[in-house]
């Protein structure tokens, strides 16, 4: 149990110390390289989205196709 506590303890702080890394730097947390931009056919989380009718971004990209 022991252990436990130790190894929670550690990885309690360390998340701590990223959090407040990051909050000091002022910086905003960035996505990957990859992801869903990085898949074929995929423009990013429009196309799957489950609620695509309140998604503006969708809407101007099917006006678009539209008037293609």
């Amino acid at each position: 149990m022991n252990i436990f506590v130790v190894t929670f303890s550690v990885f309690l702080f360390v998340v701590i110390a990223m959090a407040v890394g990051v909050i000091i730097s002022n910086r905003e947390i960035k996505g990957s390289c990859g992801g869903l931009n990085d898949i074929d056919g995929l423009e990013g989380a429009c196309d799957i989205c489950e609620i695509k009718h309140q998604c503006k971004r969708r809407k101007a990209m099917q006006r678009k196709a539209l008037a293609d």
